[in-house]
């Protein structure tokens, strides 16, 4: 998608600058990887694979956010599952 905009700014570029054999084309040409990033981006939005990376990527931030939060409160979460997990093994190595 960014590339076809990447290629259509670098022709169009060379046209302006009349630089061969680009500078001979139509415009057509020179258009055409900015309709097929129009057309890529319509397909990507109305199948939602749009919404859903942004989705994803937001659900990504929170966990982020959260663990950075809870560790700058002086809560390591992932701290308290291992002593968790070493005294439940210890309590059940004590009762038989």
């Amino acid at each position: 998608m960014m590339g076809f905009l990447i290629v259509g700014l670098l022709l169009g570029a060379l046209y302006l600058a009349g630089i061969d054999p680009v500078a001979q084309w139509h415009w057509g040409w020179i258009l055409l990887p900015f309709a097929l990033a129009a057309v890529w981006w319509t397909v990507m939005d109305a199948s939602g694979i749009t919404m859903r990376r942004a989705m994803r990527k937001m659900d990504e931030r929170k966990v982020s956010r959260r663990e950075r939060d809870m560790h700058a409160l002086g809560l390591d979460i992932g701290r308290d599952k291992r002593v968790q997990a070493t005294r439940g093994a210890k309590s059940r190595d004590a009762k038989p």
